[in-house]
């Protein structure tokens, strides 16, 4: 049985009958810890240290340039998965956007052609390279599995990363020749709650940190609850996506994720296991409420505010783009923004299309509001739907794409459109001048999801100031084909950059969304945190003096010249 067929079933464990195993990847930074300390890591982790290749490498006839023939069976089981958020959630070896898989400046790389997966052009006499993914990972259970990696970190100077489901635009928890610790298998909910230190049970869900947010709402349906997450259904609810900010349509008038969550419970790099919340560890509380994933420490599970399970009422509206209505629709989306904003619509708005909820209005109100949009839907001889549906999972399931923007190659990028813009003619006007020229590239998501109603207290959370003054977070995505040249994927880098700048330059004191932002962001600790940032510098050091965790432009970190960030394409 080859080596490569050994791995693939399901990334199998790295026993000690295999205690040769890290030999094999002697060319790789992991190569520099004997293969008895990993053989040691793994008997004291009890089996949970795992090894991994590329996960299209059964398609391909070397993978890390060993001589193996591919796997068919194995391969087919890949392109039928490859665009599948749900198959790609369950490998440690993928992520929702595959360059993230790969290293991209050194051109090292093992993906299939999304459009086609069956396309053997992108395997057929081609090297498949371990790229971004790990060698070595392993299968976060509890704190102590976290407290023996740091140990062994320590220990040994290797690398290590945080993966959680790896939806993650930044890559920030993929890095070359780290130990990689997975918390995707850590989910657990639970609706009963009182803060430690405190003695007042609460409506709320407890989430481990593996969880993603559709098996949360799914939970939350089943007791008559509403949770308050993501858009997608493989954003892990515990990871990233909150302790970046995390929002959600039904933000505007329930908040970001930051302001609902109660509770941490957290390993920090020091190797303490803590609970953070408003009766104790406030500091680091604080940090992880906006400071984003990866930074402060591995959170094993969060506890967030529920709420009472809502009807909604539901917009959507959708036509054929063309270069006359693009235009005329964007322009009325400006001009009725303030007024959805303030009726407590949250959603999606392309130049061509509208997904929106909300919770404050009736059937009858709810179509009287968006009148003027269904008109001009229907004149383009488009689609219009006003309904009021009876909780948040029947409009998930009905509304949200589950498979859109998996599985590609993409460059993202957003900024945080402030209320002033909504003000006068001028202001609109140049919006909608800023906003145009990228329909040309990648057209502008606007996302009506920031906090616009909800009563915050200012200081309370270490997220971006920006999002309490701001009606829009516009995301512009610009995707690329699986055998772009590195040029060319960096000058992609480059007009999202550009263009996000007509945004930053008529709202140059707002900021960005960190966990969606340009990850070339010319600015990005005031833009990611603002006043904030010095705090949690300091917390950084507070709580992982030894620098053991980085990423790209998270908090700390140190930089782009640093080999951590070898496969980032240079600016």
């Amino acid at each position: 049985m080859g080596l490569l067929s050994l791995l693939l079933a399901s990334l199998v464990s790295v026993e000690l009958g295999y205690c040769t195993l890290a030999d094999r990847y002697r060319g790789l930074p992991t190569s520099a810890i004997p293969s008895y300390k990993w053989c040691a890591l793994n008997a004291t982790l009890g089996g949970k240290l795992h090894a991994a290749v590329p996960l299209a490498a059964p398609c391909f006839s070397s993978p890390n340039g060993d001589a193996f023939r591919g796997d068919t069976s194995e391969c087919a089981i890949v392109e039928t998965g490859y665009r599948n958020p749900f198959f790609r959630t369950d490998k440690f070896n993928a992520y929702t956007w595959p360059q993230w898989e790969s290293c991209v400046a050194k051109e090292e790389s093992c993906t299939l052609d999304p459009t086609s997966t069956n396309n053997s052009a992108a395997w057929s006499g081609k090297d498949c390279a371990q790229g971004s993914v790990s060698e070595f990972y392993v299968d976060i259970a509890s704190a102590e599995d976290v407290q023996k990696v740091f140990a062994f970190v320590q220990q040994t100077g290797v690398l290590v990363s945080i993966k959680n489901s790896g939806h993650d635009f930044g890559g920030r928890g993929a890095m070359k020749g780290s130990l990689s610790m997975w918390v995707c298998m850590l989910i657990s909910h639970d609706p009963a709650f009182v803060p430690e230190g405190g003695n007042t049970e609460m409506l709320a869900l407890t989430i481990g940190a593996g969880a993603n947010w559709y098996s949360v709402y799914k939970y939350a349906e089943a007791n008559n609850l509403t949770a308050v997450g993501g858009y997608h259904p493989t954003v892990g609810a515990a990871g990233g996506w909150l302790m970046g900010g995390g929002h959600s349509i039904l933000s505007p008038v329930y908040g970001l994720g930051v302001d609902r969550v109660l509770q941490f419970k957290v390993v920090t790099p020091d190797g303490r296991y803590r609970v953070a919340n408003e009766f104790q560890n406030q500091d680091l509380f604080w940090a992880l409420r906006g400071g984003g994933g990866g930074t402060f420490g591995v959170v094993l599970e969060c506890t967030i505010k529920a709420e009472p399970q809502m009807k909604l009422q539901v917009a959507s509206l959708s036509f054929t783009q063309t270069t006359d209505n693009a235009r005329g629709f964007l322009k009325l989306v400006i001009d009725n923004s303030v007024k959805w904003g303030a009726e407590g619509w949250g959603g999606h708005i392309t130049a061509h299309d509208l997904v929106s909820v909300t919770p404050l209005l009736s059937l009858d109100e709810a179509k009287a509001s968006m009148q003027d949009a269904v008109d001009y839907t229907l004149a383009q001889n488009g689609t219009a739907i006003i309904e009021e549906v009876p909780s948040w999972l029947t409009f998930f399931e009905k509304y949200v794409s589950f498979t859109n923007s998996v599985g590609i190659h993409a460059i993202g990028g957003s900024w945080l459109v402030p209320n002033t813009m909504f003000d006068t003619e001028t202001t609109k006007e140049q919006l909608l001048d800023a906003i145009m020229p990228m329909t040309a590239f990648a057209n502008p998501h606007i996302t009506t999801a920031t906090p616009y109603l909800f009563n915050y207290t200012t200081g309370s959370t270490s997220a971006a100031p920006a999002w309490r003054n701001s009606l829009w977070h516009a995301v512009f995505q610009y995707m690329y084909p699986w055998n772009t040249t590195q040029d060319a994927v960096r000058a992609g880098y480059q007009t999202i950059t550009d263009n996000i700048q007509l945004l930053r330059n008529i709202a140059p004191e707002s900021g960005a969304y960190g966990n969606e932002a340009d990850i070339y962001d010319p600015d990005h600790e005031r833009a990611f945190w603002g006043d904030n940032y010095p705090k949690l510098l300091a917390l950084k050091q507070k709580f992982d003096p030894l620098g053991l965790l980085d990423c790209w432009y998270c908090v700390g970190w140190r930089g782009a010249d640093n080999s951590r960030f070898q496969c980032y394409v240079a600016e």
